[in-house]
Parts: C-alpha cells; structure tokens; sequence
C-alpha cells in the first residue's frame, strides 16, 4: 500500500435465498468460507464492481440496485469492505478460478464456517439491520 492511498475498497454480495440461507464461497486461495467480493477496481462504480465479483465468484448475475447492510473496517489489512444483501437474477452457483467450493448456510452454519470478522457480515445482512452496521476487526476477530 502507498501513504497517499492507504485504504482499499472491497465489496461482498451476500445472495440471500427464498429459505433465507446465504451463499458462502470457499476460496482458492487460502481455504476460507466468506461471502463473494473482492476490491474494486480503478474505472468501475460500487454496483458494477459488486455485479462483477459476484459474478466471477458465483456464476449468478444479481439484481441491482442492492442494500448495503454494513461497512467493516480491516484495521491490519487496511481494507474497507460495502457488504450489500442482494438476490439472485440469474445463472446458477458455480465454481470459478477463485472459488473452491460454494454452499448455502443457515445463520448457524455461517458461525461455524466463517471467520468472525466474515461471519458477522453475513449475519448482519441476513439480519438486514437498518441503518447498515459500521464494524472494525483485525483480519479474524471483532475489534
């Protein structure tokens, strides 16, 4: 990260079926059960770069616009994440280049799968809390 920008904005769309379970991706890269997201890039908005990470991760289009349920500040990884609640458009789960495995959990299962600092995304946007929660944690624990 450079001093004169050292914060990264990143997006997670949590797909929220009709029995109210929420898609988790496990990725490639290090084995962990999260919500589909990633950083935005340079050129695009929130929505399209939320479209977009979905998307690749998922295989399933969402529908825009999205409700943002929370912003979570990684205070080691100086990342800042939008989770937003979304519903599926089309296409059906499947895997990807970053995307080992995709499962739909029910609020408990999310507990036991992800991460804290994951899991709360995922239970506040099922949880749809209003307004959005604001939240830090430290790459795995709340702070």
């Amino acid at each position: 990260m450079s001093t004169d920008r050292p914060h990264s904005v990143s997006v997670a769309g949590v797909i929220v079926d009709d029995q109210g379970r929420a898609l988790l991706i496990k990725r490639r890269d290090n084995g962990h059960w999260e919500p589909p997201g990633g950083v935005l890039e340079r050129e695009e908005t929130i929505p399209e770069a939320l479209q977009r990470e979905v998307l690749e991760e998922t295989g399933i289009k969402i529908e825009l616009p999205a409700t943002l349920t929370g912003v979570y500040k990684n205070m080691t990884g100086l990342i800042v994440s939008l989770v937003f609640r979304c519903r599926a458009a089309d296409g059906t789960p499947t895997t990807g280049d970053e995307t080992r495995a995709l499962r739909w959990a029910t609020r408990e299962e999310v507990t036991e799968l992800a991460d804290e600092a994951y899991a709360i995304r995922v239970l506040d946007a099922l949880d749809a809390i209003t307004p959005p929660a604001v939240r830090a944690h430290d790459g795995v624990k709340l702070v």
